[in-house]
């Protein structure tokens, strides 16, 4: 009997909230290429002379607002994934958790899967849409470091699995409990990326944003775009919920520096939505399949916080996969097939 590798991982997080730890992770986050895709000297001049520097004490007081004594909430629903997987799939699968960034790394997980001598390995970026900056890179982490061993096993990479029922069927669910026929419109607010990484992504080179509502439908054109991706997951959501198109905005939050980044911004949406006199908005983020900074804090306090200031009343967040068995399913249906 085969014994197969599973090496599920996730962007990651600070070991813990404190100034120093929060600067070494986003040190390491934003100086990959993939994330700022930008020349070397000027990515590292941007990365360790402005943004680490100015941004780590910040970061570090959010941090700090939503650790508790499971420590990162990513990380904690992260390895009750693993744990829960690796129950489900038995003693002919070795499955192993890692962060694209700090602990535990995708180097001492490959270790491990090494030492256990499994005869392939299957690797599940924990992103249900595909980014050049997020499962791009884990894909060309794991590639550079088992590149360097003598003997390199059989590998499989999950490129995404944005469609995936499983995970439609729990976000959906998870909407249902708070009765969504309460709310005035509904939002899907996925990560955002630099528009030029869509233009690099977008492998005809006359598709990408040359025309409105390029990524509303998922075709042969941008089949490997973030944002298409992103639109097709949020359909397939309003779909199963029976949110007509006009009543749900697909939007993207997290932009840093001023240059343009997917469009519409989250933030803006929040100020039409107030400025057309909505009251409740449900919000959903696909684009997470554990809690995190960006859905407990930045959606649940400061997009409830601004909407409140501009009249709104209340943004509801839809909590992520998390615990949930179905999302053990999908993980099952991935590493089998």
């Amino acid at each position: 009997m085969q014994k197969i590798g599973i090496l599920l991982v996730n962007l990651g997080t600070p070991d813990s909230p404190s100034v120093p730890d929060v600067k070494k992770y986003l040190k390491q986050f934003l100086l990959d290429k993939r994330v700022i895709d930008i020349p070397a000297f000027n990515r590292n001049l941007l990365v360790r002379g402005i943004i680490v520097p100015f941004r780590s004490p910040k970061t570090a007081a959010l941090y700090s607002k939503i650790w508790d004594e499971n420590g990162s909430p990513l990380l904690y629903y992260s390895k009750i994934q693993q744990e829960n997987l690796q129950k489900r799939l038995g003693e002919n699968y070795i499955v192993e958790l890692a962060m694209r960034y700090q602990n535990p790394s995708i180097e001492s997980a490959l270790e491990n899967l090494k030492k256990a001598l499994v005869d392939k390995i299957v690797v599940i970026p924990l992103f249900p849409q595909y980014a050049s900056a997020s499962t791009g890179s884990v894909i060309e982490e794991v590639m550079s470091i088992v590149g360097k061993w003598f003997t390199i096993p059989p590998i499989k990479f999950i490129n995404s699995f944005h469609d995936h029922p499983s995970m439609i069927s729990i976000f959906a669910d998870n909407a249902r409990k708070y009765k969504i026929e309460n709310f005035d419109h509904f939002l899907f607010s996925f990560h955002g990326l630099p528009e030029r990484q869509l233009l690099k992504c977008d492998h005809t080179g006359n598709y990408c944003l040359k025309k409105d509502n390029c990524c509303e439908n998922l075709n042969e054109n941008n089949k490997f775009c973030y944002s298409a991706q992103s639109h097709s997951t949020a359909k397939l959501i309003a779909s199963e919920l029976g949110i007509k198109r006009e009543d749900y905005t697909v939007c993207f939050q997290s932009r840093l520096g001023k240059e343009p980044w997917v469009q519409p911004y989250t933030s803006d949406i929040l100020k039409k939505m107030a400025a057309e006199g909505k009251k409740k908005l449900l919000v959903f983020s696909p684009a997470f399949v554990a809690d995190c900074l960006e859905t407990v804090y930045e959606i649940t306090v400061e997009y409830n916080d601004e909407f409140k200031e501009m009249g709104g009343e209340h943004v509801q967040l839809v909590e992520s996969l998390n615990e949930d068995p179905r999302f053990i399913d999908l993980l099952e249906d991935l590493s089998k097939n």
